[in-house]
């Protein structure tokens, strides 16, 4: 649990970024936070109860980080994975066979696949709704619905969930409200302070940010869940090494500067890709004429940096895709650099065809992640790329 009384809390978070959760190191004072690449430590003698005796279960430069994210988040604790997914596989590890959930009918392909080959597997029910959608995902709940988990914005087609609405629906019956904040980061959005019981983040995405780690996150508000997760954390060993925890440390010190300018370059960039000829149509978060743009206005603080686009004609995707002279066709998203991504093959291909057409992930969706190079040179390549 973190330490409600740490001067952090008075801060605001363009401070907290930037010096984390104990501000440097305590032992010896260093302000870029050590790596202790130690696999264990020494015992001071019997019974000791030494806060740090096996880095599978915790280690100091990871605990730095744990403590920043919750902070971030205004959690009460705050836990580090491998991966993304490991924090997706942890969250879903706290629910039993024969317990519902109340799932995101757009969701990364990551999760769907975990949901469709692992967790259906051990008697875990599923029913997938729009969860922007209020009144759909309230219809949804069942007797034995223990978790609401949704994207908001979701992956690929940028629905928006009303977080708030949705925590009155979860507490109502008992379940869990998870939120999956990885597009729009603690610096725009804290879904905690909205009702989540827990949320969730690709941390190799916006959070670390330069395309050179990857990680995942899992904040949770109350002790019970505390409890629970460092259990699942310690039993399944996806805890994240010393020097990936360090690496996401370092990249959180720049998220606010990044964050705003990746918002402000996907304005632009969406303005100018509502106005291309061979644009059928845009989904950013930030578009005024976004179903949910007063959701969106209502519980965030910005619309971050990604954008997906149809275009009018399918056979140009692969020009699209690989025409660019500065931005990259490559999967992932959220670092420095501009990437784009075709969701049907890549981030989205564990999903069946039927599944993906029907929410709007057909063979002319293409998804944007816009970095923080300089705007007119993003436009400019997707000027090549779209003509």
């Amino acid at each position: 649990m973190i330490d409600k009384n740490n001067k952090q809390f008075t801060r605001k978070a363009d401070s907290v970024v930037v010096h984390g959760y104990q501000g440097c190191d305590p032992l010896t004072g260093a302000i870029s936070y050590p790596i202790y690449q130690t696999s264990t430590y020494k015992n001071p003698g019997l019974n000791s109860n030494i806060q740090f005796s096996y880095s599978r279960c915790d280690n100091p430069t990871r605990f730095e980080l744990e403590n920043t994210i919750a902070l971030l988040e205004n959690g009460t604790a705050g836990y580090a994975f491998a991966s993304g997914l490991a924090a997706v596989t942890a969250t879903f590890s706290l629910l039993k066979s024969g317990e519902h959930v109340v799932v995101s009918d757009d969701i990364y392909g990551g999760s769907y696949r975990q949901i469709e080959e692992l967790w259906k597997n051990f008697g875990v029910e599923f029913t997938a709704v729009d969860v922007g959608d209020t009144a759909a995902v309230k219809a949804a709940v069942r007797p034995n619905t223990k978790m609401i988990y949704l994207e908001s914005p979701t992956n690929p087609m940028m629905k928006v969930a009303d977080i708030a609405a949705i925590a009155e629906i979860s507490k109502a019956c008992g379940a869990l409200l998870v939120v999956d904040n990885t597009f729009l980061t603690p610096y725009f959005q804290k879904p905690i302070e909205l009702g989540a019981d827990i949320v969730i983040h690709s941390g190799t995405k916006f959070l670390a940010g330069h395309h050179d780690t990857t990680a995942g996150f899992v904040v949770v508000n109350n002790e019970a869940l505390e409890k629970r997760m460092g259990l699942i954390l310690r039993t399944e060993g996806s805890g994240l090494a010393p020097f990936d925890s360090w690496l996401v440390l370092r990249g959180i010190k720049t998220l606010a500067l990044r964050m705003k300018r990746h918002e402000e370059n996907a304005i632009k960039v969406a303005a100018f890709l509502k106005n291309h000829p061979a644009v059928e149509k845009v989904y950013f978060v930030g578009d005024k004429e976004h179903p949910s743009f007063d959701v969106t206005m209502k519980q965030t603080t910005g619309f971050g940096g990604m954008i997906s686009f149809s275009i009018k004609d399918a056979s140009k995707v692969e020009q699209v895709l690989c025409g660019g002279d500065m931005i990259m066709f490559a999967e992932s998203l959220g670092g420095t650099a501009t990437l784009i991504t075709y969701p049907q093959t890549q981030t989205h291909a564990s999903i069946p065809a039927e599944v993906r057409n029907k929410i709007g992930i057909t063979d002319r969706l293409i998804r944007l992640s816009v970095g923080i190079e300089d705007a007119e040179d993003i436009i400019a390549d997707l000027t090549k790329m779209l003509s």
